[in-house]
C-alpha cells in the first residue's frame, strides 16, 4: 500500500467509526474512484487498533468510574450507578454478538455490494432524521434502563448490514427510546468498545494464521492517523451535538448514498 492509500483510509476510518455517516460508505468510494484493491486484513486490524486506543482515551475517566462503581458494588453486593452502566453495556453488546456468530458469514456473502451499502446509507439516514425530529425525552445515562439497553443493542445488530453505521443506529434508537443528543452518543460511543475489541481481536486470530503479509510500517501507520482522527472526532461531535442535531449528518448520508448510486 503507498502512504497516500494508508493515510486517506485511516483517516477516513478514523472519522466514520463514529460519526453517523457509515465506513463502508466511505471506504467503497476510493476503491471505486481510484481503482484501489483492497487494503487487507491486517490493515483492517490496524486501524482498528487505533479506534479502539481513541475511544478508551477518551472515555478513560469514565471507564476507570466504572471499573471502581463494579468493585464497590461486588464488595457491598448493592449495585450502583457505574454498574448499572456497566451491565447496561453487557446487556446491549449481546444482540450484536449473537446475529454476528449466527449470520456473519451470510452477510458478509450476500449483502457486501456496494448497491446495498448506497441503500442503507440512504434509508438509515432517513431514520436518523426521524428519530432526531421526533424525539422522545432529555435522559441522561444515569435514567438508561436495561431494557432500553438491549433495544439499543437489537438496533446495533442492524449495523452488521454494510451503510447502516453502527453509531448511526444506535444513537437513532437512543433518540427514540428518550435519550439526549449527548446521552445518545455517550452510550453509542461506550457501546463501540466491547465491539471494536470482539471485531478486532477475531481479525487478528485471521492474521496470526498468516502473518507473512503483515507490514509493521502500514499497521503503525494506519493504526495511529485512525487513532489520532477518532479522538477529533469524538471530541468535537460531543461537544457540538446538542446545538447542531442530527440532521447535517442526514443530508449527508442521503447525497452520499446517491453519489454511490451513481458511481456504480
Amino acid at each position: 500500500m503507498e502512504f497516500l492509500q494508508i493515510a486517506l483510509l485511516a483517516l477516513v476510518q478514523g472519522l466514520t467509526e463514529f460519526l453517523p455517516i457509515s465506513s463502508s460508505a466511505h471506504l467503497i468510494l476510493p476503491s471505486q474512484i481510484l481503482g484501489w484493491s483492497d487494503q487487507g486484513l491486517a490493515f483492517d486490524v490496524a486501524v482498528h487498533v487505533g479506534t479502539l486506543a481513541a475511544v478508551v482515551w477518551y472515555f478513560r475517566r469514565d471507564l476507570w468510574q466504572i471499573a471502581e462503581g463494579c468493585l464497590t458494588a461486588g464488595a457491598q453486593r448493592r449495585a450502583n450507578e457505574a454498574s448499572r452502566l456497566a451491565l447496561a453495556l453487557v446487556v446491549g453488546s449481546v444482540p450484536a454478538v449473537v446475529v454476528g456468530f449466527c449470520c456473519g458469514d451470510w452477510i458478509e456473502l450476500h449483502l457486501r455490494s456496494g448497491y446495498v451499502i448506497a441503500a442503507a446509507t440512504i434509508v438509515f439516514g432517513i431514520f436518523l432524521g426521524f428519530a432526531d425530529r421526533r424525539r422522545c425525552g432529555q435522559r441522561d445515562l444515569a435514567q438508561l434502563t436495561l431494557m432500553t439497553a438491549l433495544l439499543i443493542g437489537v438496533a446495533q445488530a442492524f449495523a452488521l448490514i454494510p451503510g447502516t453505521s453502527r453509531s448511526g443506529i444506535t444513537m437513532t434508537a437512543a433518540l427514540l427510546l428518550g435519550l439526549s443528543r449527548t446521552a445518545s452518543a455517550r452510550f453509542s460511543f461506550l457501546l463501540s468498545i466491547p465491539i471494536i475489541t470482539g471485531a478486532g481481536l477475531l481479525q487478528t486470530l485471521k492474521v496470526l494464521e498468516n502473518p507473512g503479509n503483515l507490514s509493521w510500517s502500514v499497521f503503525g501507520w494506519g493504526a495511529l492517523l485512525s487513532g489520532v482522527s477518532a479522538y477529533i472526532c469524538i471530541k468535537l461531535f460531543l461537544a457540538w451535538i446538542e446545538t447542531i442535531g442530527m440532521w447535517p449528518f442526514v443530508v449527508y448520508r442521503i447525497a452520499l448514498g446517491l453519489l454511490l448510486l451513481l458511481v456504480l
